[in-house]
């Protein structure tokens, strides 16, 4: 078997990918290591910048988005009891859409389906080969059946854990990491959303934060200690604690029920470099990590897909390697960026267990300077929205 370009992983990063490629005349396969419905099945966040939504649109994939996408002009941040807004639009003229990370996924698999292009899911035991030759090889098997097939360039779209940074010699591969001392509680609940816009708070007890999905599904999450368990918490625990962590307007407005999805996800900000070898690449969460709070993770993936397939376009459209010889250089310098926004936002935001005296003041200087600053505001919103890519 032979293609031009071997996917491995059909998150919203492969499968943006594969589409932009596709809609270029361009032949891929994707490779997926977990069946159809778990992928679907991932719970994830869903803060969509405008450069994200433009690649979706160009990916054939908006429709759906267009329709029930919900679009936000800023956000409110609560401290010491008292909210402030944001006002993305005012201060930048940009905003940003809130439409969850599976319904992305999902209208991508559609599109990639009614176009007929393979995907493969349920891909056991993928190995790369040869990325430094001209004729990568991509193994697997399926059913038990063992499978290779060569192609031009492999692009590794397959998370934190996959196989594809794996691949990279130790002393090839330089990574950074911070692990935060805290995780989030997360909550899904079929009830309206407690606000228009997302309520960001910072208190004693700990971060919270109020989101929604849709106008009739919310999401909501507690700071929590790292040794916790989902199963230490009932759902009239989330409520009870969510409410001592709101102000009285919010808190009168809130919503419960019984929850439909609740997980715990720690908290760290990583980085991988370079993000090539030969003809293997790198993209989302393979090569990144950050912290949710700064509503990152799946816009940096989609920034990295915009200069991949802008490259590979290149390279097949006028035989011009400049693109993917400076991938790695400029896809980590805007993703160095997000990972400083996203650190400071969960910084700011949350309680820290070790944090002193001093760290305490440091943080309400931050956030009194930022209510009362049009300049610094202006450097959050621009950062929120999205840096240009």
């Amino acid at each position: 078997m032979r293609t031009q370009v071997v996917i491995i992983g059909s998150g919203p990063s492969g499968l943006l990918l594969g589409q932009l490629l596709h809609n270029a005349g361009i032949d891929t396969i994707i490779l997926e290591q977990k069946s159809k419905d778990y992928v679907l099945g991932r719970i994830r966040a869903g803060v969509l910048e405008q450069g994200a939504v433009a690649l979706i649109e160009e990916a054939g994939a908006g429709v759906r988005m267009r329709h029930e996408g919900l679009v936000h002009d800023g956000i409110e941040i609560e401290f010491g009891g008292e909210r402030h807004r944001i006002d993305f639009k005012a201060l930048t003229g940009k905003t940003v859409t809130v439409y969850g990370q599976t319904e992305v996924t999902h209208d991508l698999m559609d599109v990639r389906e009614a176009c007929g292009a393979p995907t493969v899911y349920e891909a056991l035991d993928v190995s790369i080969h040869d990325v430094e030759s001209n004729h990568p090889k991509v193994r697997w098997t399926k059913s038990g059946q063992p499978y290779e097939i060569e192609c031009d360039f492999v692009a590794g779209c397959d998370g934190f854990h996959g196989v594809s940074r794996q691949t990279f010699p130790a002393d090839k591969l330089h990574t950074f990491e911070r692990v935060y001392p805290f995780g989030w509680l997360g909550v899904l609940v079929d009830k309206p959303p407690v606000s228009d816009e997302l309520i960001y708070v910072n208190h004693e007890r700990g971060f919270a934060l109020c989101s929604m999905r849709s106008t009739t599904r919310s999401r909501y999450y507690l700071q929590c200690r790292l040794d916790e368990h989902v199963e230490e918490w009932s759902d009239d625990r989330f409520w009870e604690e969510l409410l001592l962590r709101l102000d009285s307007q919010v808190a009168a407005r809130l919503q419960t029920g019984p929850s439909i999805e609740k997980s715990i996800a720690p908290l760290r900000s990583f980085v991988a470099e370079p993000m090539r070898r030969g003809r293997l690449f790198l993209a989302g969460d393979a090569a990144h990590i950050v912290p949710p709070t700064g509503a990152k993770g799946l816009n940096l993936a989609a920034s990295d897909i915009a200069y991949l397939s802008r490259a590979l376009i290149g390279f097949y459209k006028s035989s011009s390697t400049a693109g993917l010889d400076s991938y790695s250089q400029t896809a980590l310098a805007r993703i160095w960026k997000a990972e400083r926004f996203s650190w400071w936002m969960t910084q700011a935001l949350h309680t820290f267990p070790e944090s002193s005296g001093f760290d305490r003041k440091i943080q309400k200087a931050e956030l009194e300077y930022l209510f009362n600053s049009r300049a610094a505001q202006t450097a959050l919103a621009e950062n929120y929205v999205g840096l240009p890519y």
